[in-house]
């Protein structure tokens, strides 16, 4: 009896400890590195009409093409989330300010609520530093403004980025699709916004032989 009691308390222990230190992980300011996440609005919008959505402002009349999804603060391994509960209020002004990277109040709200506030910076100094780092990326020219239809090796893309972006490694960065089409280009930045290897994002990569890249809208 005594030693299902001991062993009880000891289970209880670890759990508690567990508990701890996965709480302990997600503090504000508390990882390795960013991950820049840029999503091909067409296919987004594509994707939505086929299960019959709207998919809102961003599938409107205005073509966007790769638009902010988000910048997340990641561990080597894992990733921080909702480090705040609940979270600092998130202004009508910034969110304003943000849709022509960002075009969706909603994404807005929960990428700030979700990864903004893991980063350690306030809401105003979270989204400068996600324009920042848009800045950063330089689009290929050949994905700048797409009129038609194109069939793509995620590989080519991939090497595509790394030609127009001086440092930029294959190693960090990652193209992702689903079943048909590419959905976005995930991109690692340290704390200061320079290119640096990821491998835990670089090998969760596409791995299909080629993918769709619907057009931009009035293409």
């Amino acid at each position: 009896m005594i030693g299902l009691v001991a062993r009880a308390a000891l289970a209880t222990g670890l759990l508690a400890a567990a508990g701890a230190t996965a709480f302990a992980q997600d503090v504000p300011g508390k990882f390795d590195f960013y991950v820049l996440s840029l999503s091909w609005s067409p296919s987004y919008c594509a994707e939505a009409h086929d299960s019959g959505r709207s998919g809102g402002a961003q599938c409107g009349a205005r073509p966007y093409s790769f638009v902010v999804h988000g910048l997340w603060p990641q561990y080597e391994k894992g990733f921080p989330e909702y480090c705040l509960q609940p979270s600092p209020r998130l202004y009508h002004g910034i969110v304003n300010d943000m849709l022509d990277l960002m075009p969706a109040p909603r994404l807005i709200y929960n990428e700030w609520d979700k990864h903004g506030t893991c980063s350690g910076l306030s809401a105003q100094a979270y989204f400068d530093t996600v324009r920042k780092a848009r800045g950063a990326i330089k689009i290929p020219p050949d994905y700048v403004d797409l009129t038609a239809p194109l069939s793509v090796a995620p590989g080519a893309v991939q090497d595509a980025f790394v030609k127009a972006n001086d440092g930029l490694s294959p190693g960090a960065i990652a193209v992702e699709c689903d079943r048909r089409r590419l959905t976005e280009i995930r991109i690692c930045l340290s704390k200061d916004l320079k290119f640096r290897d990821c491998p835990e994002v670089a090998k969760r990569a596409c791995t299909r032989d080629r993918v769709a890249m619907p057009p931009v809208r009035g293409g």
